[in-house]
């Protein structure tokens, strides 16, 4: 599985959700062994919703993407899905990486996760209503069920106040809105990188509930930026069944393409 391509105004957003996706962990001796849902039902089951917004790379694989992913033991074999697992979102097919052992980057004694994903289309998301989230793994031998609660939604950042999210005025205060509104992210990280620069600067953030403010500092060059905020959260399990445990995050970050003015 691919990652959204890295962008150096990221370097201090916390990808908490973005956690799950890590393809290569633990040990496991360098042995693969096809096991059915049933001999995974010790394991845990971590997942990971991305919601990332970027204005360089709208489209980046990954970007927007719901994935659940086995845990791997230390001490046992590296898990892959027998032939017959299907996995669904929502009724919809996700996508499976069967996992095992993995020499990636000259380590021998790597696992590949056993998981599956989900691609979703934002733009879909954004007009459908706020649903749970199931997902349903199923072989022969097993069922495997995660509800995540009110997970399906397009989260955004929604500027609020006096004019538009395109022009900031130095030494000036401005107020975003986490939508959907029920939910209270945290805490909210703000980067600010001019166009053209290298290194994006850190913003102070004023949080309460989901409504962020920024402040744009005094000295700020006064040049086009992109502003990236971004938060993440517990996901809320309403169910879990078919393995020891479950638990998520969400993750939203978001780019503004604007120009600090006087």
């Amino acid at each position: 599985m691919t990652l959204p391509a890295p962008s150096p105004r990221r370097t201090v957003s916390r990808l908490t959700a973005l956690g799950a996706l890590v393809a290569l962990t633990g040990c496991g001796g360098g042995e693969t062994k096809v096991m059915s849902l049933a001999e995974l039902s010790d394991r845990s089951l971590t997942f990971a919703l991305a919601d990332v917004d970027d204005a360089e790379t709208p489209d980046a694989q990954g970007a927007h993407r719901f994935t659940v992913s086995y845990s791997v033991t230390a001490d046992g074999p590296c898990s892959r899905f027998a032939d017959d697992v299907t996995a669904t979102l929502n009724g919809q097919p996700m996508t499976l990486v069967p996992g095992g052992a993995s020499d990636v980057g000259g380590r021998a004694e790597a696992c590949e996760n056993s998981r599956a994903y989900f691609n979703f289309d934002p733009a879909a998301w954004g007009r459908e209503p706020v649903e749970d989230i199931t997902v349903q793994l199923q072989d022969a031998t097993s069922t495997v069920r995660l509800v995540v609660l009110k997970a399906k939604a397009k989260r955004k950042f929604t500027f609020q106040g006096e004019g538009t999210p395109d022009k900031l005025r130095v030494g000036q205060a401005y107020a975003f809105l986490w939508e959907p509104a029920t939910e209270v992210p945290g805490p909210v990280e703000a980067l600010l990188l001019r166009e053209g620069g290298r290194a994006p600067g850190v913003l102070s953030v004023t949080q309460d509930g989901n409504k962020a403010t920024i402040d744009i500092p005094a000295g700020t060059p006064q040049a086009n930026h992109t502003l990236t905020l971004g938060a993440d959260l517990v996901g809320t399990v309403g169910e879990c069944t078919g393995v020891a445990s479950c638990s998520g995050a969400i993750y939203h970050s978001q780019d503004f393409v604007l120009s600090v003015v006087p």
